[in-house]
């Protein structure tokens, strides 16, 4: 058994008042974190430093004022809350491993507010938020983890209107019966998985079947007059339906094609793409990005580590597709446009299901050995792959 922090997420119909008060709290959290954030950039230009208590301290300060009293009305949690994630905005900033904070748009962030024990009350499987006198109306679509008691909760409200509560809660895993098999993933367009097994997996293109019903709903908001009128407002709650449900069919497609992977396999070998790069190919990017390559990667990641599997991601350089995995030779070039080839050797390779062989074959070599595999950009000068070739001799 293994303990993991796991989020639930379920939807919930909120009453008028309850609507009202988290919208409050919603516009509320903006405007603190867009102050606080104008506070800490106007102190960097002064070459001072600006951490979490300071600008807690000034948060205390704000709801003292006549113009900035409404920040009393609502919950603190929440405001306290959203001075933390800017403080790991920075943190984040500092060490290099994202961009410099951004302010929230009223129009374009996402609605959401997070709420610490000290905030709800959770008894009975009813749970109840700050400032509210009754629990919200949670829609169970599945029970959360016998005895759990959520850390954390999260509500939010998408762009099409609909409510949504995370709880955040310690849930206990049981790893899955160790199997020997081990598969490698060669990820494509028109097939959206081919695997080393030769089986192909058709991409569902959710994003297509509903392109007709978006191309019109995005006109009809183009019709309509810019502003914060009813119409367009109505009209762009249309469009984010449409998204949603391109979204949510994607989401629960990728959950049952990994779990089905993670479960059946003890090894699972992927390639290291990037997917940043082809998305700026205008060419590509609309059938990459309902793809969903890197969401896929995600849910194996963490799958992989609940249930006791390994996932081993191969060189992004690996030639995987240029490669034959029958004698080591590796072409020249290989447009896209071929699928099928023959190699100097006579063996003629489905170009996919050949890619996802060789992807198995140097993550096994990694899984049992401990080696990195090699880029292999191009053939070496002395005509022979790069795996092939020995050592150069040391002269005594």
């Amino acid at each position: 058994m293994k303990r993991v922090k796991r989020a639930f997420r379920y939807r919930f119909c909120p009453t008028d008042a309850q609507a009202a008060e988290l919208s409050r709290t919603f516009g509320c959290v903006r405007k603190v974190y867009n102050m606080a954030l104008d506070a800490r950039t106007e102190a960097w230009t002064r070459q001072e430093r600006v951490d979490y208590n300071q600008t807690s301290t000034m948060l205390t300060a704000w709801k003292r004022t006549e113009e900035l009293a409404y920040l009393g009305e609502v919950s603190s949690v929440p405001l306290q809350q959203a001075l933390r994630h800017l403080q790991v905005a920075f943190t984040n900033f500092f060490g290099k491993r994202s961009r410099y904070p951004r302010f929230k748009s009223r129009k374009k962030s996402r609605r959401s507010a997070e709420y610490t024990t000290s905030g709800f009350r959770f008894r009975e499987g009813k749970l109840t938020l700050a400032k509210m006198a009754e629990p919200l109306d949670i829609v169970w679509s599945r029970p959360l983890p016998e005895g759990a008691k959520p850390s954390t909760v999260t509500v939010s409200q998408d762009a099409a209107g609909r409510w949504f509560v995370s709880m955040l809660c310690d849930d206990m895993i049981t790893p899955a019966p160790p199997t020997r098999g081990a598969v490698a993933i060669d990820l494509g367009i028109t097939s959206l998985v081919t695997l080393s097994t030769g089986e192909k997996i058709t991409n569902p293109r959710h994003e297509r079947k509903d392109r007709a019903r978006l191309a019109k709903a995005q006109r009809e908001l183009s019709r309509k007059a810019k502003g914060d009128g009813a119409n367009r407002a109505k009209a762009r709650r249309k469009v984010a339906r449409v998204h949603a449900r391109i979204a949510d069919r994607r989401r629960d497609f990728l959950h049952k094609l990994t779990t089905r992977l993670v479960r059946e396999n003890q090894t699972v070998v992927i390639e290291d793409l990037t997917v940043g790069n082809m998305v700026k190919n205008h060419t590509l990017a609309r059938a990459v990005t309902d793809a969903a390559w890197t969401g896929m990667r995600t849910m194996l990641e963490y799958k992989s580590a609940w249930y006791g599997r390994e996932l081993v991601v191969v060189d992004r350089w690996f030639p995987s597709s240029k490669l034959c995995g029958v004698c080591g030779t590796i072409r020249a070039k290989l447009p896209l446009a071929v699928r099928t080839w023959t190699c100097d050797c006579g063996t003629v390779h489905d170009r996919d299901v050949n890619a996802a062989k060789n992807i198995l074959a140097a993550g096994l070599a990694v899984s049992v050995c401990g080696a990195g595999v090699r880029p292999q950009r191009e053939p070496s000068r002395t005509g022979q792959s790069a795996m092939k070739q020995k050592p150069p001799r040391r002269e005594p």
